[in-house]
This record gives C-alpha cells, sequence and structure tokens, in this order.
C-alpha cells in the first residue's frame, strides 16, 4: 500500500526524520506515537504526498512520489482518507453537505441512501441537517472520519483523532476505525494515547510504531 525506503525529511534546517524504512501492508492496523514535535504529522503527510521526502522514497500503491504529477496526486488521495488533527468543515452548509464534498469535489454522484448510512454508521443520523458549530467534539470528529471513508478509501490516516476527546468518545472512534479495519482498510492512527492503544491490541492485531531520534522503531511490549 504505502513504503517508504530510507527515507529521510529535512525542515527549518534540520533532520526532523531519518532513514526510515517501513511498508503499511494492506489490511493493516498501526499505530504511530512519539513525544510531539517529534515528526507525526510529517510522517503521515509524506504517506499521502501532501510532502515530497528530502532523500529517501515513498511509494503509493506502487507509484513513486516523485514522479506524480498534480492530477496524479490528487487520484492517488481518493484511495487515501484523512482525518487532520484540527478538524476543519464549512459552517455555512449542513453536516451532510460537508461529508458528501469529496463525492462533489470529484465530480461522483453518490446514492443519498449511501451518505445516510455512513451518518447513521457513525452515530450522526439524526445531525445531518446541523451546521457544524452545533456539533461537539466527539461528533465533529465521527463527521470527519464519515468525511474520510465516503469515498471508500483503501487506507485511512488518522492524526491524534481523540486528541481532544473524552474516554468514552476516544471509544467510540476507536471502534469504528476497528470496523473499518476488519472490512479490510489499512490504518495509521498517529496518536499520544497509550490507553487507546491497549485497549485496541485486545480487539485487533495492531502494531505500535515510535519516532525516537528522529527513527521509527518498532515498539516492544513496554506499552
Amino acid at each position: 500500500m504505502i513504503a517508504f525506503d530510507n527515507v529521510a525529511y529535512n525542515y527549518g534546517g534540520g533532520e526532523l526524520l531519518s532513514e526510515v524504512s517501513l511498508r503499511l501492508a494492506p489490511g493493516s492496523f498501526h499505530f504511530l506515537t512519539g513525544p510531539s514535535g517529534a515528526g507525526k504529522t510529517t510522517f503521515l503527510k509524506l504517506a499521502y504526498a501532501e510532502l515530497l521526502p528530502t532523500a529517501g522514497r515513498v511509494t503509493i500503491f506502487d507509484r513513486e512520489v516523485r514522479g506524480l504529477t498534480r492530477d496524479d496526486v490528487a487520484l492517488t488521495r481518493r484511495r487515501i482518507g484523512v482525518v487532520h488533527q484540527d478538524v476543519q468543515f464549512l459552517d455555512h452548509l449542513p453536516l451532510a453537505a460537508n461529508v458528501a464534498m469529496p463525492l462533489m469535489v470529484s465530480g461522483r454522484t453518490g446514492d443519498p441512501r449511501d451518505l445516510t448510512d455512513l451518518l447513521q454508521w457513525v452515530g450522526l443520523g439524526q445531525l445531518g441537517d446541523a451546521l457544524p458549530p452545533q456539533l461537539s467534539g466527539g461528533e465533529r470528529q465521527r463527521a470527519a472520519l464519515a468525511r474520510a471513508v465516503i469515498m471508500g478509501p483503501d487506507v485511512i490516516l488518522a492524526d491524534e483523532p481523540t486528541g481532544n476527546l473524552d474516554w468514552e468518545m476516544s471509544l467510540r472512534l476507536l471502534t469504528l476505525l476497528v470496523e473499518l479495519n476488519k472490512m479490510g482498510k489499512t490504518i495509521l492512527v498517529a496518536t499520544h494515547d497509550l490507553n487507546l492503544i491497549r485497549t485496541a491490541k485486545n480487539q485487533v492485531a495492531a502494531r505500535v510504531l515510535r519516532i525516537r531520534n528522529r527513527r521509527i522503531q518498532l515498539a516492544g511490549a513496554d506499552l
């Protein structure tokens, strides 16, 4: 799905990531941990071609990112759903329209029943007409996940999706991610929440990656 081969990324004159080599296999579930500023968000941006590596190769769906045109990148991203740390919506549009926005941008017309089913799946079936400012933090994050998966992506990348949620809402979001993984989706979640990781490992065969000293290591059983 997504492969890093000896990847480095420099930022502000210094090296943020170095000698990163790993593969996200189809249907895998990974957590990415590390202190603030270690490069978790940068890693995710490299994984969906928002950034290009300073050195090494990033391959997405068997295509090296440096060889992708702007149109290629746009098409590739239709297969990758991203839940950003700072969720943004168009506040003047109802929730349903915000969730369906990727379909409109891509020129696809979705079945309204599919949108209704998706909102029901994330527990927002009664809020399709609500405006984003009316939503709670947990509702916004679940809406962001719905928007990320509406195109039927193969990969879901989530950047601190539970960072501003209480434990109950965090578990609800985790349940949705686990369900997606059991449907065959590849999941990568950047998080600080070790309790969330421990809970997930009881439900799914998740591997934990840790950024330390600019490199990404497979974490051991000390979580």
